[in-house]
């Protein structure tokens, strides 16, 4: 049902959704090393009480990531 809806939203903003095969991580290596990444260093390490601490969480993240982290594929500056 959730798939269904999801399918639903992205057509609907014009979003075209293209899913790697079953068992193939490596078709999609970035975004797997940073999932694996905000899990170790963000979700593993809180244990939330609501969708707030989540959301509060998850925003402070993303701003390290993107400004603060340096990235090997941007030859080791912030984005």
């Amino acid at each position: 049902m959730a798939k269904k809806k999801f399918q639903v939203w992205t057509k609907n903003k014009g979003i075209d959704i293209h899913f790697i095969d079953i068992g193939k991580p490596t078709q999609n290596a970035y975004i797997e090393s940073f999932n694996g990444m905000l899990r170790d260093e963000c979700l593993n390490l809180n244990l939330f009480k609501n969708q707030n601490e989540l959301s509060r969480a998850l925003e402070i993240y993303q701003k390290d990531y993107k400004n603060e982290r340096l990235h090997s594929s941007l030859n080791y500056l912030s984005r």
